[in-house]
């Protein structure tokens, strides 16, 4: 293999859907986890996404390679230098026959703020907004708080719901709970909604209204297997079209069948590890008589150190990964050029610093992780146990199924998780901003910051480079924001994954950046 850069909502009808024999028109894809909700603006997790990209639409979307197009935007331009105009497509329909009008952009706009209980916010990609107006019915000015050059990125994010079928008694209009039954779940993507049942078959079927080219398949059924051997070996045996993640032992498998294949595109999605540096009496924590010592710099210093990301990166994860440095590529636009490559593995300056900063005793951790959420996410955490263990933190392994992890995360049970962040918008500030920056909901800044590290010279940088349209200058702010964290060891990058999908050797997909499965996308070989 070769890299490169319960809620159950049906009808009786969808039931026998459900239960019928797959057919020829059927996509059937093995996916690594489920989603936690069908709410659009609910939870900013990728299997959330993808779904929500199928059945939704942004005014503009990104290329595999994350370049922005138009999508239900078909043009638009700069007002001012804080307000912008988006010309919306005509004719665009959604899927129960109504039309798409400025106003249900206002209402989906509106409505993020309004979600209750979000884990992870879609704050994050309105932050910068102040204001949304229907100047007509097919044009839209959103108005920013600042100078703000990555409007057209945060809106990939957000897709548009039907203000008449996702309107309610809430405040946010449509439940999350009603959403997740399927009330309400109406948009303008090239599939519908049929079935969910939580643990098993979330199936959609094609919008036979759909304005744009229509997709090669009456119906999806994306199959929750979060186990890789198993996707793996439902595709070679047939039982599924496609799957998401490759496991490195089951490449020479897929390879040398005829009737599959994989492909696999640049890296992007970070793994690493967040530390909580907020909190005395962390949870997972002894022997430190009730501090915490990963407020300071040389423990987390140690943390990093003792990790040898090329080991992992060769040995478990089978060359499908990058060592990291950053949280960025080091393509990602305001990538610290210091921090392009990490430093090698030094157990003994690890050993040292931990002597140093008055814990050259050690002591224990419990290093939270999903099992089964990201490629070999596991025996990763296994394999950072092993070292941090050697230069004397005696380290535990809290390994979980991706919602039971997400749910203690969320509630922060964990002193210290491995977790990741897809980075589609080609610039580092949106990790930043959602990992490192100062926690705060109602600004949507630090949306999954759970470890709750906090630098206002690093907040300042970040700010300034949110309003900074120059390029060059806004690179060098965020090359410094960058080049802060990581001196400050404020979280710990191990590697980015090489994204891959295995699939039947008469389909095509081209692999995203994103590592978003878009079942749209996916068609037969001509």
């Amino acid at each position: 293999m070769s890299f490169t850069r319960s809620h159950l909502f049906a009808s009786t009808a969808a039931l026998l859907l459900a239960c019928s024999p797959v057919s020829a028109e059927d996509l059937v894809i093995g996916t690594k986890s489920e989603p936690s909700s069908l709410d659009p603006q609910f939870h900013v997790l990728s299997p959330n996404m993808q779904v929500s990209l199928a059945i939704f639409e942004p005014l503009v979307r990104q290329d595999a390679q994350g370049a922005i197009e138009p999508l239900l935007a078909e043009s638009w331009e700069l007002a001012s230098p804080t307000e912008w105009d988006f010309h919306l497509r005509e004719g665009v329909t959604f899927s129960d026959g109504t039309p798409l009008t400025a106003q249900d952009v206002v209402f989906s706009l509106d409505r993020v703020a309004k979600v209750p209980n979000s884990p992870t916010p879609f704050t994050l990609f309105t932050r910068q907004i102040a204001g949304v107006e229907a100047l007509d019915d097919t044009t839209v000015r959103i108005t920013t708080k600042q100078a703000y050059p990555n409007l057209t990125v945060d809106l990939v994010n957000l897709p548009i719901m039907s203000k008449a079928a996702a309107s309610g008694d809430a405040p946010e209009g449509r439940t999350t709970t009603e959403l997740n039954r399927g009330e309400g779940l109406i948009g303008t993507g090239p599939f519908t909604f049929v079935s969910w049942q939580k643990g098993a078959d979330l199936i959609l079927e094609a919008n036979t209204s759909y304005w744009g080219e229509a997709p090669d398949w009456d119906r999806v059924i994306m199959r929750p297997m979060t186990n890789p051997a198993t996707r793996s070996a439902a595709l070679l045996a047939g039982d599924i079209d496609m799957m998401e993640d490759v496991p490195t032992g089951s490449v020479g498998q897929i390879e040398g069948d005829a009737n599959a294949k994989i492909v696999s595109g640049p890296p992007a999605r970070v793994i690493f590890i967040a530390l909580d540096q907020e909190r005395d009496d962390s949870p997972g924590i002894s022997g430190t008589d009730g501090e915490n010592p990963l407020k300071i710099k040389e423990v987390r210093e140690a943390l990093f150190r003792a990790i040898d990301r090329e080991g992992i990166a060769s040995r478990v994860m089978g060359g499908a990964a990058v060592p990291a440095g950053s949280l960025g590529t080091p393509n990602m636009f305001g990538t610290s050029a210091d921090h392009e490559v990490p430093a090698p593995a030094d157990p003994e300056r690890a050993a040292q610093l931990l002597e140093e900063a008055g814990y050259g005793d050690g002591f224990s951790i419990t290093l939270g992780s999903p099992s089964g959420r990201y490629v070999n996410d596991a025996r990763v955490a296994q394999t950072v146990a092993a070292m941090w263990s050697r230069i004397g933190v005696k380290t535990a392994v809290d390994a979980a199924a991706a919602p039971v992890f997400f749910k203690n995360r969320d509630h922060r049970a964990y002193s210290a998780y491995l977790a990741s962040w897809g980075n589609n918008t080609g610039e580092i500030g949106t990790t930043l901003g959602a990992q490192l920056a100062t926690y705060d909901k109602d600004a949507g800044q630090g949306s999954a910051n759970a470890g709750r590290y906090s630098n206002p010279e690093l907040d300042a940088l970040l700010s300034e480079a949110s309003k900074t349209m120059d390029d060059d200058a806004r690179a060098k702010l965020l090359e410094e924001a960058d080049a802060l964290a990581m001196s400050d060891f404020a979280i710990l990058p191990i590697h980015f994954e090489v994204p891959s999908w295995g699939l039947r050797a008469d389909l095509e997909y081209e692999a995203r950046a994103d590592q978003f499965t878009l079942p749209q996308n996916v068609t037969r070989s001509e």
